[in-house]
C-alpha cells in the first residue's frame, strides 16, 4: 500500500531549520525520524518507520518500518507494522499487524483487528472483534462489537449493531440492530431500531424502536417512533409514522403513512393506508384508504376502498366508499359509468366521436320484448330490503346482448339502462309521429266533414226552398156545403 505523508511532516521538514532554537532541557522521548516513544518497550522494535508517537506500556512495540502511527495507551498497536493507524486507549488496535488507515479510541477498540483497514471506532469496546474487515464506522460503547469481516457498515450509539458479521448496514441509536447478524444493508436510525433484527435485509428503520422487533424480514421501511415495531417476518413494508403498522408481524407489501395507519394489521397484505389512523383497525387485505380515519370500520373485509377524511366505510369485502359526493349538486355535470376493470369515465354524444352514424329506425322495438319486474336486492347487497324496479340482465340479453354489462368473467352483471332510455325515446318519437300522422288525417277528415255538412247543409236548404215553392203553388181548399 502506497505511504501517505501527513501534511504535519511536511510542514516539520520545511520549517525545520539548523539554526533554530532548542528548548531546555531537551524533551524526553525525542527520537530520529519524528518520532516519539514514552513508556516501557514502546516503540520498541523500531527499525525505519518515521513519524510515529507511541505513549504507553508496550504501544506500538512490534512496530519497525510502519510509519506515521499514533499509539496512546498500553498496549495500543502492540504488534502493528502497518502505516497510518491511530489508536488510543489500553488495548486499542492491540493485535493489529498489517491494517492501515484505522482509528481505534476508547478500551480495547479494534482490539482483534490484525489486517483490516479504513476502520473507525470510537468508544469503549467499538468493533472489538474485528479481524479482517474494512471500511467500518463505530462510534459508541460495544458499538459493532461482534463484527469479525462485516465490512462497510456505520454504527453510531451505545451497542449499535452489536452482533453484527454482515456488511452494509447503518445504525444510529442505541440498540439499533442490536441482534443484527448476517442481514445486510439495513439503516436503522433511532434507539432500539431494528433491534432483533439478525438476517433480515435491506431493511430502513427511523424512529425510537422503529422495526423493534423484527428478526429475517427483508424490504421493510419504518419512519416513525415504534413504527413496525412488532413486525417479525413481514417483508416490503412501508411504515411513515408514529406508531404505524403497530400490530404487524407476517404481513407483507403494506404502506402506510400517518400516525396510527393500519395499526392493528398483523397478517394483512398489500393494503395502503394513508392518513393518521387510516384502516387503523384492518386486518384484511387488498385495503385501500386515503384520508384521516378512513377505512376505520373496516375490520376483516378485503379489496374495500375509503377515500376521504372520515371515510370510515364498512365491512363488506369488494365495496367502495367516496366522501364529498352524496348530497353535493353538480349542475350541468354527466354521469359517471364504471366498466368491468374499474374505470370510471363519462359518455360523451359529441359527433366528432362517432361513426357510422345512423337512424335507430325499428332497431329499438327490442325493448317491447324486454320485460320490467320488481324485485329485492339479497340480504348481503341491501339488509334493508328496499323494493327496487327494473331488469333481470338474462332477460335482456335474450333480447340483445349489445344491452347488457358483462363482468371479467364475461357473465351478464348489469343493464345499459341509458341506452334503453335511448331505444324508448326513438320508440316515443315514433309514436309522436304516428300521432302526429293521425292528428293530421283526423284534422283533414274534419276539414272535409265541415266541407260536406256544408253542402248537405246548402241542399237542405235547397229542398226546403223547392219545398215551400210547391207549398204555394198548390191551389186554395174549396168548401163544399151539404144542403141535406
Amino acid at each position: 500500500m502506497k505511504t501517505i505523508i501527513p501534511l504535519f511532516v511536511v510542514a516539520v521538514l520545511i520549517v525545520h531549520l539548523p539554526q533554530a532554537q532548542a528548548i531546555s532541557p531537551t524533551p524526553d522521548g525525542c527520537y530520529p525520524n519524528f518520532t516519539t516513544a514514552e513508556g516501557c518497550k514502546a516503540l520498541n522494535s523500531l527499525t525505519t518507520g518515521a513519524g510515529n508517537t507511541a505513549l504507553g506500556w508496550y504501544s506500538l512495540f512490534g512496530n519497525s518500518t510502519g510509519s506515521f502511527n499514533t499509539a496512546v495507551g498500553a498496549g495500543a498497536l502492540d504488534l502493528n507494522t502497518a502505516d497510518n493507524n491511530t489508536a488510543i486507549g489500553a488495548a486499542a488496535l492491540l493485535l493489529n499487524t498489517t491494517g492501515t488507515g484505522n482509528t481505534a479510541n476508547g478500551v480495547d477498540a479494534l482490539v482483534f483487528n490484525d489486517t483490516g483497514s479504513l476502520n473507525t471506532a470510537n468508544g469503549a469496546f467499538a468493533l472489538l472483534n474485528n479481524t479482517t474487515a474494512v471500511n467500518n464506522t463505530a462510534t459508541g460503547y460495544a458499538a459493532l462489537y461482534s463484527n469479525t469481516t462485516g465490512t462497510e457498515n456505520t454504527a453510531i450509539g451505545v451497542q449499535a449493531l452489536y452482533f453484527n458479521t454482515a456488511s452494509g448496514n447503518t445504525a444510529a441509536g442505541a440498540f439499533a440492530l442490536l441482534q443484527n447478524t448476517t442481514g445486510v444493508n439495513n439503516v436503522a436510525n433511532g434507539d432500539g431500531a431494528l433491534q432483533n433484527n439478525t438476517t433480515g435485509s435491506d431493511n430502513t428503520a427511523t424512529g425510537y424502536q422503529a422495526l423493534s422487533s423484527n428478526i429475517d424480514a427483508s424490504g421493510d421501511t419504518a419512519n416513525g417512533s415504534q413504527a413496525l415495531l412488532n413486525n417479525t417476518n413481514g417483508s416490503q413494508d412501508t411504515a411513515t409514522g408514529a406508531q404505524a403498522l403497530f400490530f404487524n408481524t407476517t404481513g407483507f407489501n403494506n404502506t402506510a403513512v400517518g400516525s396510527g395507519a393500519l395499526f392493528s394489521n398483523t397478517a394483512g397484505h398489500d393494503n395502503t393506508a394513508v392518513g393518521t389512523n387510516a384502516l387503523g383497525s384492518s386486518t384484511g387485505n387488498f385495503n385501500i384508504a386515503l384520508g384521516d380515519l378512513a377505512g376505520n370500520d373496516v375490520t376483516t373485509a378485503g379489496n374495500v376502498i375509503c377515500i376521504g377524511a372520515d371515510v370510515r366505510g364498512a365491512n363488506v369485502s369488494n365495496s367502495c366508499y367516496i366522501g364529498n359526493i352524496f348530497n353535493a349538486t353538480s349542475s350541468g355535470g354527466l354521469g359517471v359509468l364504471v366498466n368491468a376493470d374499474g374505470k370510471l369515465g363519462t359518455t360523451t354524444s359529441s359527433r366528432r366521436f362517432k361513426d357510422d352514424i345512423k337512424s335507430m329506425d325499428h332497431a329499438s322495438e327490442a325493448i317491447l320484448a324486454l320485460k320490467p319486474v320488481t324485485f329485492h336486492y339479497k340480504k348481503e347487497i341491501d339488509p334493508a330490503g328496499m323494493s327496487q324496479f327494473g331488469l333481470v340482465a338474462e332477460d335482456v340479453e335474450k333480447v340483445n346482448p349489445d344491452l347488457i354489462v358483462r363482468d371479467k368473467e364475461g357473465k351478464p352483471y348489469s343493464v345499459r339502462y341509458d341506452q334503453v332510455n335511448a331505444m324508448l325515446l326513438n320508440e316515443f318519437l315514433k309514436e309522436h309521429h304516428k300521432v302526429q300522422e293521425l292528428q293530421a288525417t283526423l284534422a283533414q277528415q274534419r276539414q272535409e266533414m265541415k266541407t260536406v255538412i256544408a253542402r248537405l247543409d246548402e241542399h237542405d236548404s235547397r229542398i226546403q226552398r223547392v219545398s215551400d215553392h210547391l207549398e204555394l203553388s198548390k191551389p186554395a181548399p174549396r168548401t163544399v156545403l151539404n144542403n141535406q
